[in-house]
């Protein structure tokens, strides 16, 4: 067998995981930061409207078909996009691999994601 320090680069990188989605996960992190920045402005400026208007009147506003859908969407674009930090912070800095995987199975499952890490 050969010796480890005489491997090149190349030859210690392989088999160490495919890299094939790294390229998707960097844009949907970009894309989810994206979309949360005028779900925010929207969130923002609509509770400064309703400053002082008390619990009745923000459940009506929130009864709204429109404020209802921005609520959810923003809720679950947040939730989508703290999971994908989270999954690259377990996975650059997670020092055992398998302990890694298993936090990231959890964290897939927290967030009630289809995609299995």
């Amino acid at each position: 067998m050969e010796h480890q320090g005489m491997r090149s680069p190349l030859g210690r990188a392989v088999g160490l995981g495919s890299a094939k989605e790294g390229v998707e996960h960097w844009w949907r992190q970009r894309l989810t930061a994206l979309a949360l920045v005028p779900l925010a402005l929207w969130f923002v400026v609509s509770l400064l409207a309703h400053v002082g208007g008390g619990y009745d009147l923000t459940v009506a506003w929130l009864g709204r078909p429109v404020p209802a859908i921005l609520m959810i969407v923003l809720i679950a674009v947040t939730f989508y996009h703290a999971a994908l930090g989270v999954q690259v912070v377990v996975e650059e800095y997670g020092h055992l691999r398998r302990a890694a995987r298993r936090r990231g199975r959890l964290i897939y499952a927290a967030s009630l994601q289809d995609r299995r890490p």
